[in-house]
């Protein structure tokens, strides 16, 4: 019984040590756009404006682009959580959770809009609008949806 125990505490201990080491490493804080892009991102604004203040409809078309044609949902979950059906496959980057308002208070529209539109290098985030999986402007929808999912204080 010793013996066979043995083995299944090792892989236990590896698998316990190898997701305390993930939660360590990984700041859900960080930006995801490269430090050299950074300010460039910062400053990109939707052309309806403040994501924050979007009217109901362009929230409405960014929910349905974010649950469909965008895939958002494959990786990020149905409602933002990071816990989408894809989710677990992208160690050592998980997938944002867009309900963490620490996380929006941190970051610019102009940032989420460029990590749609360029994806993030190393991680599963591909581009989706220089690819042309989605324009632009589906793209700053999609921003204004994920500023709601979020109660500003």
């Amino acid at each position: 019984m010793g013996f066979v125990a043995q083995p299944r505490l090792l892989v236990l201990a590896a698998l316990i040590g190898t997701a305390v080491l993930a939660c360590v490493h990984h700041d859900p804080l960080k930006p995801r756009v490269p430090a050299d892009r950074l300010d460039e991102a910062k400053v990109l604004k939707a052309p309806f404006g403040d994501a924050r203040k979007a009217s109901p409809e362009i929230i409405a078309e960014g929910k349905k682009l974010f649950q469909g044609k965008g895939s958002c949902f494959h990786c990020h979950g149905m409602e933002g959580k990071g816990d989408g059906p894809a989710a677990g496959k992208l160690y050592p980057h998980p997938p944002r959770n867009f309900t963490s308002c620490q996380w929006h208070e941190a970051r610019t529209d102009g940032e989420l809009f460029w990590v749609i539109d360029h994806g993030v290098p190393g991680t599963g985030m591909v581009d989706h609008v220089h690819d042309g999986h989605l324009k632009e402007i589906e793209a700053w929808k999609i921003v204004a949806y994920l500023r709601t999912l979020c109660e500003f204080r």
